[in-house]
This record gives structure tokens, C-alpha cells and sequence, in this order.
């Protein structure tokens, strides 16, 4: 049943008797039901359209005998989202006006949170990727990670929708999140401070290597202007001379179709398939750049994070010739339409799923690497707990977590269990001893605080980014 079809419907409203009213609903203000008493002999209305006759019944019986009162709109929105629930998808959801505003101003402006990407996934909110420079990335949360609670709030049962107004808040509030990471047996609290989240999502540089100049363009996210910032800093970098580029998406969640699709205009080339578009019915779109020849090598970095828009790029451009550099990606296959609703309110429905150039499905797989790079191990280092004072003897994954943190930083904890044992002491001395910290073999809120901003340090690290000095050596082969 199309859209219009199904608010006409809502729309009808049929008079009965001075007992039972049928209007329209939530988007006409009215309830329908029963204005009398309990015992009082109520009229049947039938429903304008016989499918939705159940639709209308449930509502009059609930309106009218039910001993906990709720107001018609959340009445009629608990069935809007009870019937997208049915359809078993993460990436479908129904939003309210106020959800829809929010939801809106992240893809085009600025929004408060703390500025992450997150989906539900086995029934977990699972962040799908933190955003650059954002209080997520800073507070030290991976793709991956799984939101327990929020604030001593449980997420257990919340719809996607609801659970991310739990997450969000006001600039300078606190967010504490318990957080299930793979490879570690006890959840962490990680506090994260909210704040304005711009969507700043391209950013452009240039790279040396073996005499010869490359391009780096990093894309967080795929916004509404994205497209056209890529258009000009590639321009800017062509103005150079370069003699390759480095396109990186890891840990971006995605965005909008028609902005992967303009990127892949610019980069894709002999006027290749970027990706084709397959409804229900088997209706295939199939999508192809205008670019007739290659102007110079091209290299793709992805990893966990990378995911939807991001990997729709990478097999563009895999399947096409350039080489993908990094993780396995995310895995999501599918494409999503939101759908404004008469009140401002509006659902997200995934209407069809997007496979390869080549015709490849890769939901839930992910698209493989040509060349798999692992990071070092403290790239998924947690953020050391300032609540609690880490000390000889105690056996914790705290403990183990300040262990890979040590042997990030090049001190030499000893063992990696969780035990804080004399080599574990020894190290935090004298890493303490490096940074003008009392010696004390403690790790307290200062010393705690001192080994996140170097942890962060080395991470930004150019140098110590083997993904992307993996991805520069392939460009350098492939440039000559």
C-alpha cells in the first residue's frame, strides 16, 4: 500500500453516535473511541479499509478499557514502531518529530552528542564507528563496542531510536557508558563528556615518498555537502601534481547514497559500475561513473568501521581495479529511504539492497582488504578508569588493559594477564620518571590522565599507522 494511500485512510473519519467517534487520529488531534463509562454498550466502527479493521478495533478497545491511560500519540506511535519492529532490521526505524529533527541536523549541521555511529546488532547498541576528533574518539571508544548502559540507564530492550536519546544530551553534560569490548571478560565505564558535533567530513593532504608528491583525502562521513568539499580539495591536490591518492573511510559509518555516488564519479574510471541498486521486486539500478580513464593510481583504506557508503566506495573501486588496504569493513549491504510523514514525523525503511560492480552482496561480510593490515594493539587500548587507583597486586582487566597501554607507550610490563605484579610496578615508575610524575608505581587519576594523552599521541602518529604507511607503500608500486 503506497504512503498517500495509507494517510487517507488515517484521514477518513466517520461519525457514529454521540458514544463513538472516529477521527483522525494523531494527525488530525482526535482520538477514536469511547466517550462513556465502563459497562456502557459500546458501537463497532468499521474500519475504512477491511486490512486495517484490527488496526482500529485494538485501538477502541485499548481507548476505551484500559486501566493505564496513554495519550493517542503514543498510542499510535508504540504501532508504528511495533510494525517496523516486525520487519526485523536494524536500519529500519520510525522517528518522532523530535527524533527526526535530531536526526536531520546530524547529517546536515551540528548536533550535541558524543558523536558516534551506532546500530543495533544482536539486539546490542554497537557502535559502528566513532567520529574524528569527537568525545567518543577521545574517550577511547572502538568500532565494536557494545552500550550496556547509559548513566546506570540499562539500553537492554530499547528500540535503536530510543537508546540513542539516552546517549545524546546537552553540550558539557556527562555520558557514562558501561562497555562490552571483544577480548575482555568485564565490562568498562567509560565516562564520555558531550559536545557540539560538527560534521566536518573531509579532510585533504599531501604526502612525500621516494621523491614523489600523493594525495590523502579522508572522508568521515557521507553528508550532504560532502560530494562537493571532496570535488575541491581533489582539485586542489591535482592542482600539485600528484602522482596517486590515498582515499581513507576507516571509521566512517556511511550517509548519504547520492553522495558516495558523486565521489564515485570523480574516481572510478573507463565509465565503470560504482554499484547497482536491487529492489524487492528484482529491479536492478545500475550506477556508472562518467570518468573515461584513470588520471593515476588510487589506494582505499578501510576498517572495522568502515561501513554502508564507505564500503559501497571500496568495492567501487576494488572491483575496478585499485587496491583496498586495511580491515575487513563492516558489512552492511542494504539502503535506506526516509519517509516524511504527515506530522514531521518519518520512518527509515530499507527499500533495497546494493551489491558490487560485479554484482557481489557483502552484507554482513564486509568487503576483504587486497592487502589486510593490522594495527598495533594499543590502537583498541580503553581509556585507563580514573575511579579506581590501579595498584601492585591487584588482578583486574583494568590491570590488563594498563599493561597494553605500558607496552604501547615502550615500557615493558613483563606479563600481560591483568596482574599487577613488580614488572608491572616498574613500568608505571618508569613511565612516571619520563613525565615528571611522583614515583610511586601507581597508577592514579594524574598518572592515568598523563598515559591517555600519550597513548592518543602515538596513535595520531603518522609513523605509527601502519595501515596507512601500508597503503602509501602499495601506492608507491603501483605509481611507477
Amino acid at each position: 500500500m503506497k504512503r498517500r494511500t495509507f494517510i487517507t485512510i488515517i484521514l477518513l473519519a466517520v461519525v457514529c453516535t454521540s458514544i463513538v467517534t472516529l477521527a483522525a487520529a494523531k494527525y488530525a488531534g482526535q482520538a477514536w473511541g469511547s466517550s462513556g463509562t465502563a459497562g456502557n454498550k459500546q458501537e463497532m466502527v468499521t474500519a475504512p479499509n477491511p486490512e486495517l479493521a484490527k488496526i482500529y478495533e485494538a485501538y477502541q478497545v485499548i481507548q476505551g478499557t484500559a486501566l493505564e491511560k496513554r495519550e493517542q500519540t503514543k498510542l499510535i506511535d508504540g504501532a508504528i514502531e511495533g510494525m517496523v519492529k516486525t520487519l526485523d532490521d536494524p536500519f529500519s526505524d520510525y522517528m518522532n518529530q523530535k527524533e527526526t529533527k535530531d536526526f536531520n541536523s546530524s547529517i546536515q549541521s551540528t548536533f550535541e552528542g558524543i558523536g558516534a555511529e551506532v546500530t543495533l546488532k544482536n539486539d546490542k547498541v554497537t557502535i559502528v564507528s566513532p567520529f574524528k576528533g569527537s568525545p567518543a574518539e577521545r574517550a577511547g571508544l572502538r568500532p565494536g563496542d557494545q552500550i550496556l548502559k547509559v548513566n546506570g540507564k540499562s539500553l537492554n530492550g530499547m528500540s535503536l531510536t530510543d537508546a540513542v536519546l539516552q546517549i545524546r544530551g546537552p553540550k558539557g553534560t556527562k555520558a557514562e557508558l558501561e562497555i562490552v569490548r571483544a577480548g575482555m571478560s568485564d565490562p568498562m565505564q567509560i565516562t564520555v563528556v558531550r559536545d557540539d558535533i560538527p560534521v566536518e567530513t573531509v579532510y585533504a593532504g599531501t604526502v612525500e615518498k621516494d621523491g614523489k608528491t600523493y594525495g590523502k583525502i579522508e572522508i568521515t562521513q557521507f553528508s550532504e555537502n560532502t560530494a562537493q568539499h571532496f570535488e575541491n580539495e581533489l582539485k586542489k591536490l591535482e592542482a600539485k601534481n600528484i602522482s596517486g591518492l590515498i582515499v581513507d573511510v576507516r571509521g566512517n559509518p556511511g550517509g548519504l547514497l547520492k553522495s558516495v555516488e558523486a565521489i564515485g564519479n570523480l574516481l572510478v574510471p573507463n565509465k565503470g559500475i560504482i554499484l547497482q541498486v536491487q529492489y524487492s521486486d528484482g529491479r536492478k539500478d545500475i550506477v556508472r561513473s562518467d570518468l573515461k580513464q584513470a588520471k593515476y593510481p588510487v589506494v582505499i583504506l578501510t576498517d572495522k568501521g568502515s561501513a554502508s557508503a564507505s564500503e559501497i566506495l571500496a568495492g567501487a573501486l576494488q572491483e575496478n581495479g585499485y587496491k583496498v588496504v586495511g580491515d575487513q569493513s563492516f558489512g552492511k549491504g542494504t539502503v535506506q529511504n526516509t519517509i516524511p510523514l504527515e506530522d514531521d514525523s518519518q520512518l527509515k525503511i530499507t527499500v533495497a539492497k546494493w551489491l558490487t560492480p560485479k554484482g557481489n552482496w557483502i552484507h554482513k561480510k564486509g568487503i576483504t582488504p587486497d592487502v589486510k593490515i593490522n594495527q598495533p594493539d594499543y590502537f583498541t587500548a580503553a581509556p585507563i578508569s580514573d575511579k579506581t587507583e590501579l595498584v601492585r597486586d591487584m588482578n583486574s582487566a583494568d590491570v590488563k588493559n594498563l599493561q597494553l597501554i605500558l607496552k604501547g607507550l615502550g615500557q615493558a610490563p613483563g606479563r600481560q594477564d591483568g596482574y599487577f605484579d613488580s614488572r608491572t610496578e616498574t613500568a608505571v615508575k618508569a613511565f612516571q620518571s619520563l613525565h615528571q610524575l611522583p614515583m610511586t608505581g601507581r597508577v592514579d587519576k594524574k598518572t592515568a590522565q598523563v598515559m591517555q594523552e600519550e597513548l592518543i599521541t602515538r596513535i595520531r602518529d603518522p609513523k605509527n599507522d601502519l595501515q596507512m604507511q601500508g597503503a602509501l607503500e602499495v601506492l608507491s608500486r603501483e605509481a611507477k
